[in-house]
């Protein structure tokens, strides 16, 4: 006879998961927990807690299911427009959710989705295009961590809010002491929130990239 905790109607971990990023987004990272992930879905705390194991393991389904959103990019492209594909897919993923990349912050993100659709599949590319591991290992890292500060650094989904208060900020600095600032509000304010600066060093990154593999 199957238990309580076995039950056919008790939430998956993708069901769990989808809750807990609706309280990320709609009420922020410090709201998340067993308790209103439980109450979104009408079940009770303990049983979020035996899907997930911990509060890691919730912010690990979470981060799981938003990389199971990203494509399959596999190697009949070229070795650069195949990583550009992958990193701008993983960064379009994350500025959706910047709560979740805050409460990430010091987890190490070992969910298969992810090692399938971008951690792996760069690796073996790159490998196959000619890179030695170390050297594919050290572009994959300086490419992640790109993407990540990139979505970081501010709320991309906020970005008229983003640009006021920056202006706002700026405006009240001493001209005489910060005169590039002051002088170039009209430029500084603007880049914040453009994707394009993201994509530019992502670019430029591959770019550099590129000479350590011979055979792409």
């Amino acid at each position: 006879m199957r238990s309580s905790r076995d039950r056919a109607d008790q939430p998956t971990l993708e069901v769990i998961a989808e809750a807990a990023l609706s309280v990320v987004d709609d009420e922020g990272p410090e709201a998340l927990s067993f308790r209103r992930v439980a109450q979104l879905l009408g079940v009770s705390h303990a049983t979020v807690f035996r899907r997930c194991g911990d509060f890691d393991g919730l912010v690990n389904a979470c981060a799981d299911r938003l990389a199971a959103r990203m494509p399959l990019v596999g190697q009949d492209l070229d070795w650069a427009t195949a990583t550009e594909a992958r990193f701008c897919a993983f960064y379009e993923v994350l500025i959706e959710h910047p709560g979740l990349v805050a409460l990430r912050s010091g987890r190490a993100w070992w969910g298969p989705h992810l090692l399938s659709r971008l951690v792996e599949p760069q690796l073996a590319h790159s490998i196959a295009a000619g890179m030695a591991p170390e050297a594919a290992i050290r572009v994959y890292r300086r490419l992640y961590l790109l993407t990540l500060g990139a979505v970081a650094f501010v709320d991309h989904r906020d970005a008229k809010r983003v640009r006021t208060a920056a202006r706002t900020a700026l405006a009240a600095l001493d001209p005489d002491e910060f005169p590039a600032l002051t002088g170039n509000l009209g430029v500084v304010v603007p880049a914040l929130t453009d994707h394009e600066v993201y994509r530019g060093a992502l670019r430029q990154l591959i770019d550099a990239s590129a000479a350590a593999c011979p055979g792409r």
